[in-house]
């Protein structure tokens, strides 16, 4: 991805160190930030330094790698396990490197799972782009884009691709309360790619349904189960929906490594419930430039914050993967046909 012109993927090793964007910054600041030990990388992907399915996937593989180099593999793999619960491609990139790892260079394999991650997004990219005519108005959700993964994006690979060909496109920006991933995130993308784009309240996507000014959805997700049905950032159930009330074609973009297939329905995926904090404050840029948090909410109000909804696969159209579009119901077959 370019950030300010400049080519970055979002995690990648360098000795024994994992540097990642500080995403938390976006898009106020742009720094890197830099993990010693494996403890550090479980800590920057639970308070969100890093954050996306694939990213979380690749940055726990590089925990790993670290541990490994300081013989505290066990340690490593259950402090990174218990980092963000939903998000499966983080138990698929665990998996990856305890089957890989032979007593080898543990950095080698975790770049091998990060480069095999880019390239199935920029696939969904190639495979996705087809579904995006010139003239399309696409809604998105969150953030599925470069910074969610290694590189490229999920739902915001197609979007990238069909841009670069020249086609005349416009993406609506959900801000996706309460961390406003889409607002800070997504639209920066946006703005970094000279993409046609237009922020909205989470509130306003029906209203530009209804009004026929939306073609198609593109969203991410954390984790796609045996029945097709899938878990993404809270908000994105609602949008489903709605988007099937209008007709309106709504898909998943998602590399096979965020298929859980030992998870049989949406109702079994663990759903992570993050401090109401991100609900009674809100964060932004102040006048003297610092990133700072005012509270929005009054003293002694109860809140609830989950992180994630699960969107049932009858309001899914296709699922976006590095293999193909599938329709919801044929998830179940994926594994046995040896995809």
């Amino acid at each position: 991805m370019k950030i300010f012109g400049k080519s970055y993927r979002s995690v990648w090793m360098e000795g024994s160190k994992v540097v990642m964007v500080e995403q938390r910054l976006l898009p106020h600041k742009f720094e890197l930030f830099t993990c010693n030990t494996y403890e550090s990388t479980a800590l920057a992907i639970k308070d969100m330094v890093i954050r996306g399915a694939p990213a979380i996937g690749a940055a726990a593989c590089y925990g790993m790698a670290q541990g490994a180099l300081s013989g505290e593999l066990w340690k490593a793999e259950k402090l990174l396990a218990a980092s963000r619960p939903t998000a499966y491609d983080l138990f698929d990139a665990i998996n990856y490197f305890k089957a890989n790892y032979k007593g080898s260079d543990p950095k080698k394999v975790a770049d091998t799972y990060a480069d095999i991650s880019a390239e199935r997004c920029k696939k969904i990219g190639e495979i996705g782009e087809k579904l995006i005519k010139d003239g399309s108005r696409i809604l998105t959700h969150c953030n599925a884009g470069a910074l969610a993964c290694v590189d490229y994006g999920t739902a915001l690979a197609p979007i990238r691709l069909a841009h670069s060909k020249g086609k005349k496109i416009f993406v609506w920006v959900d801000e996706t309360r309460p961390r406003c991933q889409g607002a800070k995130l997504t639209a920066f993308e946006m703005v970094q790619e000279g993409i046609p784009h237009a922020l909205i309240a989470d509130n306003a996507a029906g209203h530009f349904m209804q009004r026929g000014e939306v073609d198609l959805c593109i969203v991410g997700t954390d984790r796609v189960v045996l029945n097709g049905d899938i878990a993404n950032k809270i908000g994105t159930y609602e949008k489903a929906v709605v988007a099937k009330e209008n007709k309106i074609p709504f898909y998943i973009a998602a590399p096979f490594s965020t298929i859980d297939f030992s998870c049989k329905k949406g109702a079994d995926i663990p759903i992570e419930e993050r401090s109401v904090d991100e609900l009674i404050y809100a964060e932004g840029l102040d006048e003297s430039g610092r990133i700072k948090p005012v509270r929005i909410a009054p003293v002694g109000v109860s809140a609830r914050n989950p992180g994630f909804d699960v969107t049932p696969a009858k309001f899914i159209t296709g699922i976006i993967t590095e293999k193909g579009i599938f329709k919801p119901k044929d998830i179940k077959n994926l594994k046995k046909k040896g995809k």
